[in-house]
């Protein structure tokens, strides 16, 4: 056997040993001579240099040095999932469910892992890239850190398609935590304070060899890829598992959800007993094809929530309250108490909200709250202890003038929450307006974030966010912490700014109430800013999803002289203001009609044909009704669905009956 044959055959048996030990826990060798194979690889590796193999097992060991983590586009949204707290909400979300699907339905119930989440690319059987879940759209790439977790395979153990990324949950086990702590401290080192944070700042570390020696693992729980051949999330589970993805046994196919609540129940109880730490449970529609109906809100798929274990609480002593200025001159105030252990991290500051919630809780300085954190991530007071409050105590009395610029506040009868109305004069709006209008959701401008901004108001240099569109490189450098190169950063992204679609501008301008999706929707609806400046009330509530507090909200955005200055202002420079003209409506030919979308198609994936609908005058909705003009059915299509259409006298037409239609 020659060099080349010896390096490849040590390489698959090392892959397939790997394997055997970390994810079947079957150790079919010692570890001292699984160590010997791994030197003699290295060893041939390093004479014969030419088979050098990017996956190969001596990787493990890391060596890497990252100083800067490249972001990169995850190739599909890695979404968040909407939370649940009883079995009343998972109710309702299974008759949101019902609403668009008429067939039966079978639920995956898997655990919701408590670490970080991860996006693994391969291509032609071989890991490839690593990615962080970042915003969900985008993150870091963590390539070498992950190569270093021994449940990650490098190569898989099988045939799959070609090209396919596969999400999971990098965690710490709790053993391994304890384990190296134990290290940390006799080295005379901080402990870490728990597990998902531990695991979530390894991915970070610069060396990929400090990364090695920490005790990751990766569990796995989601194959996403685009050629239809996967028909249910239980039978994805399956294949990562013959591929040699490390997936968690504790997997239950229900079939209503009392089944499912059977599920959450058991584990809520018993998931100290497991080696790693989970939150909850996560629930997911299992059919691919009710999966591809339901579809995404701008934020979740429609078709997995989550279950949320009840979250942990202590008690502490409320010191005073600290009141906020945000972006809109909303007033919220701020509990500051002494510091807490909460779930593995040191709280201080949790929102009170507004004075209503003050004044139901009746919440004092110098108070023993209990404070947890909601979802396991924001902390939120959700008790007082009256027993310990001093005689001496004084009810809370909200401000009446504005932290920051004493101006006079004000309360809208129909809303919590108190206003500062010097709009243009109160620092904290003016960086916080500007602060949005940058963001990556709007126009994302590189080399300008919130420090960065406030400094620049500070200097008085910019007002609002029109202003930034008049800095030069010599108005910024010899800022703190702004030398040439940095300089010369900001302007050149503020200049590819100008790229930035309408629907993120429109959003960018920051009208109350106008989040991404209402900024998409007008933006397609009106095409131009000036058409929906000079829209009315009547007219703005016809468009899609848009109601009577979005409508008052744009109306009075548009009302005000200063808004309209910063508009033409932003039109001058050049940003873009209206939908190009390959997104632009292209007629009215389905003008009033209504269509109904189901199944899998050829031409068009079911986004693209939804737009196509939109562009050409039509509307979408999810499920059919008296109202439905069409239904467009694809390959799956659900045979309820084809009933229920047929009971209606609902017209049912394919993808080139649609096509002709918009010719």
């Amino acid at each position: 056997m020659n060099a080349k044959e010896q390096i490849i055959s040590l390489r698959s048996e090392l892959h397939k040993l790997n394997y055997n030990y970390y994810v079947l826990d079957d150790s079919s060798v010692s570890d001292y001579d699984f160590d010997l194979r791994l030197k003699e690889l290295k060893k041939l590796e390093d004479l014969h240099p030419e088979f050098y193999d990017s996956n190969s097992p001596t990787v493990r060991v890391g060596g890497d040095i990252t100083k800067n983590f490249a972001t990169i586009v995850h190739n599909s949204p890695m979404y968040s999932l909407d939370n649940s707290y009883s079995i009343e909400d998972l109710y309702d979300w299974e008759k949101r469910i019902k609403k668009i699907i008429e067939d039966n339905i079978e639920y995956t119930c898997e655990l919701k892992y408590d670490g970080a989440s991860i996006s693994l690319s391969y291509i032609d059987g071989k890991f490839v890239k690593a990615i962080t879940r970042g915003d969900g759209i985008q993150g870091d790439d963590v390539t070498p850190n992950i190569k270093t977790i021994p449940t990650v395979p490098l190569v898989l153990q099988g045939d799959f398609i070609k090209n396919f990324d596969i999400r999971g949950e990098i965690v710490m086990p709790i053993e391994g935590f304890k384990k190296l702590n134990s290290e940390r401290v006799s080295n005379g080192e901080e402990p870490f304070k728990n597990p998902r944070n531990t695991a979530s700042g390894s991915l970070k570390l610069q060396d990929s060899k400090e990364v090695s020696k920490r005790p990751l693992e990766c569990l796995l729980y989601s194959i996403v890829e685009s050629s239809g051949i996967i028909k249910s999330q239980y039978e994805s589970l399956e294949i990562a598992k013959k591929l040699g993805f490390n997936v968690s046994n504790e997997i239950k196919l229900a079939k209503s959800i009392e089944e499912v609540f059977e599920f959450i129940k058991y584990w809520e109880i018993n998931r100290n007993n497991l080696p790693f730490e989970i939150d909850g449970v996560v629930i997911k529609v299992n059919d691919t094809n009710q999966q591809n109906e339901l579809g995404f809100t701008s934020k979740f798929p429609r078709w997995a929530i989550s279950y949320k274990f009840k979250p942990e609480q202590s008690s502490t002593i409320l010191k005073n309250i600290s009141y906020q200025v945000g972006r809109t001159g909303s007033i919220t105030p701020v509990a500051n108490f002494e510091p807490i252990d909460l779930a593995g991290t040191i709280v201080k500051r949790a929102s009170l909200h507004n004075s209503d919630f003050i004044n139901k809780m009746d919440i004092r300085i110098n108070d023993t709250v209990f404070v947890e954190k909601g979802g396991d991530i924001i902390p939120k007071i959700v008790k007082v202890d009256l027993s310990k409050r001093s005689v001496s105590s004084e009810k809370t009395i909200y401000i009446n003038h504005c932290p920051e610029c004493n101006s006079e506040l004000k309360r809208n009868e129909d809303e919590a929450n108190h206003y500062c109305l010097n709009y243009n004069f109160c620092q904290p709006q003016v960086s916080g307006r500007i602060q949005h209008f940058i963001s990556r959701k709007a126009m994302d401008i590189d080399g300008l974030g919130a420090e960065t901004v406030n400094l620049l108001v500070e200097h008085n240099l910019i007002k609002n966010y029109s202003d930034l569109y008049r800095l030069k490189t010599e108005d910024i450098i010899g800022l703190e912490r702004m030398a040439q190169k940095s300089s010369e950063n900001l302007i050149s992204g503020v200049l590819l700014s100008k790229e930035i679609s309408f629907d993120r501008v429109l959003y960018g301008l920051g009208i109350r109430h106008v989040g991404v999706t209402v900024a998409k929707k007008l933006a397609y609806h009106y095409n131009n800013i000036d058409a929906l400046m000079c829209a009315s009330y009547e007219d703005l509530e016809t468009v899609d999803e848009i109601g009577g507090k979005i409508a008052e909200s744009v109306i009075n955005f548009f009302a005000a002289q200063e808004n309209i200055m910063i508009i033409n202002d932003l039109k001058f420079y050049g940003l873009n203001f209206q939908i190009s003209s390959s997104k632009i409506i292209k007629s009215d030919k389905l003008l009033g009609s209504m269509f109904v979308v189901s199944g899998v198609f050829s031409q068009f994936s079911r986004d693209e044909l939804k737009l196509e609908i939109e562009k050409n005058g039509g509307k979408v909705k999810s499920s059919i009704s008296t109202k439905t003009s069409y239904v467009i059915a694809g390959d799956n299509m659900g045979p309820s669905k084809r009933l229920k259409a047929e009971s209606l006298n609902v017209a049912i037409i394919s993808e080139e009956d649609f096509v002709k239609m918009i010719k």
